[in-house]
């Protein structure tokens, strides 16, 4: 097997940095099943858009989420199905007995 580059290292790092977060990982779950804008998903993870909007920042910066405008509403969806496949089987791992 090949070593894996240092900068790839830290970059999985990072996005299991991110996805650690208990807000982080609510967000990513409320739009898993498609896009939404930033009320929506306020609405559904009981928070307040401002705080749901700096979260989506990180989380689109770190490429888990992607944006896209409709007229004028922002609609965020998971970035790839990589990362459903992650939480799914990081979900998997905790639920094994």
């Amino acid at each position: 097997m090949a070593k894996t580059p240092i900068q790839d290292i830290e970059h999985v790092s990072q996005i299991f940095k991110v996805l650690s977060d208990v807000t982080r990982l609510k967000i990513v779950l409320a739009i898993k099943e498609g896009e939404k804008n930033v009320t929506a998903i306020a609405q559904e993870v009981d928070m307040e858009q401002s705080a749901v909007s700096h979260q989506l920042k990180l989380l689109r910066d770190n490429r888990v989420v992607k944006t896209k405008r409709q007229g004028k509403a922002i609609l965020y969806s998971v970035d790839d199905a990589h990362i459903l496949d992650i939480l799914e089987q990081t979900f998997r791992h905790v639920q094994h007995r």
